[in-house]
């Protein structure tokens, strides 16, 4: 006897994209709405978040765009608050927003303020996410948060203490995050992308995007596509059985 094909959305799905006004971010808003998924997109830049909603609406989906900083945990709550009233609930907040921090340089010539300006972007909003999307989670009884880490919070890349060290912050606050709410219907978890081609990948002086090709298995780039999938997976009720863990997207750089 077959089984019926399992519905990754529900109809009347609600998700949150921080960091979706560009590269995986994007990606992930596009997809979702594709998918039926009524899309909040959230960047710093309003206009970059206007114009991902607009192209959304425009392929027949639905969105909405609003302009917030990640560290900005007062914006971030009206945001969530929003969404809320035009949804009637929400049900997955995917985090992509990040920073590279200080490259090209070793730990004794990095300055201590752009370290922790790295943090603040990187990792503290892992508490913030939490502390506003979680108290709506507890009374529904159900509710996904996806961050996007990173190969280098696994292994560490040199000359990259900021964002090395931020990206294995968050992975061990997905850990602590998802036993604290195994039980209450709310998963938390994490991808670690190795390189990914996306406008960031652009930034990046060549010898430091030789050093992470090299060490990819498959020798190429992860595609925008690609992790989107994986984000959209994790974010969706099909990853029930899954927290606290930290997924691989890196071309079989990590195998464990």
């Amino acid at each position: 006897m077959s089984t019926p094909a399992y519905e990754q959305f529900p109809a009347g799905t609600a998700a949150i994209v921080i960091g979706g006004g560009n590269g995986i971010g994007e990606a992930t808003c596009l997809l979702l709405g594709a998918r039926g998924v009524a899309v909040t997109v959230v960047d710093r830049s309003g206009e970059a978040a206007d114009a991902v909603a607009e192209a959304i609406t425009a392929a027949g989906g639905s969105a909405y765009g609003a302009a917030a900083d990640v560290t900005d945990e007062a914006a971030l709550r009206a945001v969530f608050d929003g969404a809320v009233e035009r949804n009637g609930t929400v049900h997955a907040v995917i985090n992509s927003a990040g920073i590279q921090g200080p490259l090209g340089r070793r730990s004794h010539e990095v300055e201590v303020e752009e370290f922790e300006r790295t943090l603040a972007v990187n990792l503290t909003p892992g508490l913030i996410i939490a502390r506003v999307a979680i108290p709506h989670f507890l009374e529904r009884g159900y509710g996904r948060i996806v961050h996007v880490a990173s190969i280098a919070g696994k292994e560490g890349n040199p000359n990259m203490i900021g964002y090395s060290s931020s990206k294995a912050g968050l992975i061990g606050l997905v850990k602590s995050q998802g036993k604290e709410y195994a039980q209450d219907g709310i998963t938390v978890n994490a991808l670690a992308p190795a390189v990914i081609r996306t406008p960031f990948l652009d930034s990046q002086p060549q010898e430091v995007v030789d050093y992470m090709l090299a060490k990819i298995p498959m020798g190429r780039t992860g595609e925008l596509t690609e992790i989107a999938e994986m984000l959209a997976f994790i974010a969706s009720p099909a990853a029930g059985f899954t927290t606290g863990f930290t997924f691989d997207l890196s071309g079989g750089r990590a195998t464990y």
